[in-house]
């Protein structure tokens, strides 16, 4: 009979120190997926932060190559407001061909680079 109690209660430690385990394991578990996320949200932070700066320094670039392209062109055909009109012009056709091509490049390439970004 003893050695049945003894039995019984060696099993009822070893389920409390399994439980104990389990437990130990879920909340490591859940510690590991909250610094993953943690991780991954703030590497897409920090890489929209990047796109923003870069974008607007792009921005700047190109309105500055814009403007002195349509000074220079203006001077060349005797007409500053003609230099404007042709790198307008430039910059529209530009737009139409990204309009244009959005679905089939643009769209998956940036549908492409956030997946990517999420899963790094």
């Amino acid at each position: 009979m003893e050695e049945e109690q003894t039995k019984t209660e060696g099993i009822k430690e070893s389920a409390s120190d399994l439980v104990d385990h389990v437990t130990d394991f879920i909340e490591t578990y859940y510690q590991y997926i909250a610094i993953n996320v943690a991780q991954k949200s703030v590497n897409l932070a920090s890489g929209a932060i990047n796109f923003v700066v870069l974008v607007f320094l792009c921005l700047l670039v190109v309105s500055f190559i814009g403007f002195g392209l349509a000074w220079w062109l203006g001077t060349v055909i005797d007409s500053r407001a003609g230099g404007f009109f042709i790198v307008a012009a430039f910059y529209l056709i530009i737009m139409v061909a990204i309009i244009v091509m959005r679905k089939k490049l643009i769209f998956p390439f940036l549908r492409n680079l956030i997946t990517r970004k999420i899963y790094e």
